[in-house]
């Protein structure tokens, strides 16, 4: 049993036509790439990092490009397929993120950071959301960092998270508005949060 509710599991036209409508958002210069900039910013030169939710594969393909060494999971195998059609200098793994064992995938290496971005988070049951940020920061080394960017009024609010880390073994160090770094405050849609194991 899964513990997603992606539509595209069940509907495979749902995932071909999100595949297509970003390949268009990008041939039309739409710019899609904050978050990955983001976590460009907080990374080390070269390091290895982990797409939860990878989608198909734009963060983790742009930070390939830029010299980081990248994984990226979903888990609809047809969002993977695209990314290793359209971003064939990273790794693309079919997962679960509320059971999430890379080692036992033959990825035993941990990460130097990880993210967590777009409405991943809405898409993870709510019986399931603290157990994947468990499991993605166990993927962690320490002083690794997660990124989440999620939405605050589908359910999943910045208390919820905040509520998980302990168990995670994490910590908050920033929180933002935006992914270009507007100030949180407490009444704003999305939140970006910059967590430390």
């Amino acid at each position: 049993m899964t513990s997603s509710h992606w539509p595209g599991l069940s509907d495979p036209e749902h995932s071909a036509w999100y595949v297509e409508r970003f390949r268009a958002m990008a041939a039309q210069g739409e710019d899609l790439l904050g978050e990955s900039r983001f976590v460009d910013v907080l990374a080390p030169r070269r390091a290895r990092l982990l797409d939860a939710g990878c989608g198909p594969g734009r963060h983790g393909g742009h930070l390939a490009r830029l010299g980081h060494q990248v994984v990226g999971v979903d888990i609809d195998p047809a969002l993977i397929a695209a990314a290793r059609e359209d971003h064939p200098e990273a790794t693309w793994m079919v997962a679960d993120l509320a059971t999430l064992d890379l080692p036992a995938s033959g990825e035993p290496e941990p990460f130097d950071g990880a993210l967590i971005a777009g409405n991943v988070m809405d898409f993870i049951g709510p019986g399931h959301q603290s157990e994947a940020i468990r499991r993605v920061a166990a993927h962690l080394r320490v002083g690794g960092f997660l990124v989440i960017g999620c939405r605050v009024t589908r359910g999943f609010t910045p208390e919820d998270l905040d509520a998980a880390l302990p168990s995670a073994g994490l910590r908050l160090e920033h929180r933002f508005a935006t992914w270009d770094l507007a100030p949180w405050q407490a009444d704003a849609d999305f939140a970006v949060s910059v967590l430390r194991r």
